[in-house]
């Protein structure tokens, strides 16, 4: 893998791609027919950098996007960065309470909203006591879009020219409990996350991407619209995803690659079987969330494509472990090995671990964040002294250096002080051909501490009973690990990329009076 250049920053690469790319196209809005080349985007993203400069805003200041994706939007995102700023993409289904926090503890300068966003925002803004200009943003509009923002009291004022450690992104993780915390970015975490993508998977400028998560959600963020920007390969961007449309994009624009979570795998595996023409697509790649191996062999087994294993995290900006594409060996039920970076199996005190003995993950390199925004406590807490992130999530090493996860510290169940991972019960449901969707959690017990209860979903016009669901984990996991009880619900409550929020299970299932 070639070394990253520590100087390097998004400005840089933005205009090494005009100079490089020119007229080829790099963003693609399957909505509207748009397309804007690397050269045009650029003059686009130095206009918006060059418009939030004669503000007068102070470089470094937060400037914040509430928007669906969208060609406008991920050029926004790119001129704020470009132009010394701190982008902070709004994770929209946060709600007004969190997004409200979100803007207060990040001191937004400026909001550029979307007119579908607009109400949320306002009621976020009152939350925050905001007073931040606002300006708008059309998911179908050119760059003339700029007419209609605020008044530029500092004409031609310069363009900042930030440096590789410079803040480029906040992204606010979607935590269970508490309030949100800043993930912060520099241009160099941004930078590194692209190249470990576009290396690890063999992206060239050739490859084209279907983005088919939102931009404000990490995986979308630093693994498609990064992995191609660093590439210089082209960037599909639908304004959402959407399963009935997905392969008809993938055909439309012969995209070779697209990056999902393991819910959209159980979407498309739902639908009626595609008859477009699919020979473009390389592979498939997962992340956010382990996935399923009877989803990851059904969907290989029906499409034949290769579904790429990853994990990652926001601290991470993505992506920190892959499997290989294949002629290379793939181990199903592992999201790979380290790529562009360090990992690590630590024990309590985070020494090391020997291969196939459980410990908590570590990861350490060129794509750990810089810390959390205004919580130095907290940073300490997860990066240790000598630079390893603590991820939360158990696992073990194997003798080739494959990660197994076995699931999140805070999300154990503790049975008579017997741990019981919920993902092995996850996976047990999901084999089940009614499940859609499954999670395990706990729920406390006065006999064994901790009992072992479920939820699932199922597929469309198929049928299962609890019981049934009951007596076929029995029969893979034994009574002992199996859930005491299923519930059968319309759905399970999810983040911005899908992932089940577990730990929001045991709320939804028994409500507080």
């Amino acid at each position: 893998m070639s070394p990253l250049p520590k100087s390097k920053t998004l400005k840089q690469q933005i205009d090494a791609n005009a100079a490089e790319h020119g007229d080829r196209i790099w963003l693609a809005s399957p909505e509207t027919g748009r397309q804007v080349s690397f050269a045009d985007g650029a003059a686009q993203i130095r206009d918006i950098a060059q418009h939030i400069a004669n503000m007068g805003l102070p470089k470094g200041s937060s400037i914040a996007i509430a928007s669906p994706n969208s060609i406008s939007a991920c050029l926004t995102f790119m001129g704020i960065v470009y132009g010394g700023y701190v982008a902070l993409p709004l994770n929209l289904v946060a709600g007004a309470k969190v997004l409200g926090y979100t803007l207060a503890h990040s001191k937004a300068a400026l909001i550029f909203v979307q007119s579908d966003c607009q109400d949320i925002i306002q009621e976020a803004m009152q939350e925050a006591k905001s007073t931040a200009n606002t300006c708008p943003l059309d998911l179908n509009d050119g760059p003339q879009w700029l007419e209609n923002s605020p008044a530029t009291p500092k004409p031609n004022a310069p363009i900042d020219n930030p440096n590789a450690d410079s803040i480029g992104v906040l992204m606010y993780t979607s935590g269970t409990t508490g309030n949100p915390k800043g993930v912060m970015l520099s241009h160099h975490n941004l930078l590194a996350a692209g190249h470990f993508i576009s290396t690890g998977h063999g992206i060239t400028k050739q490859d084209r991407a279907l983005c088919v998560l939102p931009i404000y959600h990490i995986n979308g963020l630093c693994v498609t619209v990064m992995g191609t920007t660093v590439s210089g390969s082209m960037l599909v961007l639908p304004h959402k995803f959407s399963v009935s449309s997905f392969w008809s994009h993938i055909a439309a624009y012969k995209c070779s690659w697209f990056s999902a979570v393991p819910t959209q795998f159980a979407y498309i595996l739902n639908h009626p079987e595609s008859t477009k023409d699919l020979s473009y697509l390389r592979f498939a790649r997962s992340a956010s969330a382990p996935l399923s191996p009877e989803i990851h062999r059904r969907f290989e087994e029906r499409f034949n494509i290769p579904i790429i294993e990853t994990m990652g995290l926001t601290e991470t900006g993505s992506q920190i472990t892959t499997n290989p594409l294949p002629p290379a060996i793939r181990k199903i039920g592992s999201p790979g090995t380290a790529f562009g970076n360090e990992i690590m199996i630590g024990d309590d005190t985070l020494a090391a671990v020997p291969a196939g003995t459980v410990g908590e993950i570590l990861v350490r390199g060129a794509n750990v964040m810089q810390g959390y925004l205004n919580q130095p406590e907290e940073t300490a807490k997860t990066i240790s002294s000598d630079g390893w992130l603590r991820t939360g999530d158990l696992g073990y090493l194997d003798q080739d250096g494959y990660v197994f996860v076995s699931g999140r510290i805070k999300e154990l169940i503790i049975k008579g002080g017997e741990n019981i991972a919920p993902r092995e019960i996850d996976e047990a449901l999901l084999e089940h051909e009614a499940v859609l969707e499954a999670a395990a959690f706990a729920v406390p017990c006065e006999n064994y501490g901790e009992r072992v209860e479920a939820c699932i979903r199922l597929k469309e016009q198929v049928q299962a009973s609890a019981s049934d669901l009951l007596a076929h984990c029995q029969t893979r996991l034994g009574k002992f690990k199996s859930p005491d009880t299923i519930h059968i619900l319309e759905d399970l409550p999810k983040g911005p990329s899908g992932k089940v929020q577990r730990l929001k299970l045991f709320g939804l299932v028994y409500p507080a009076e």
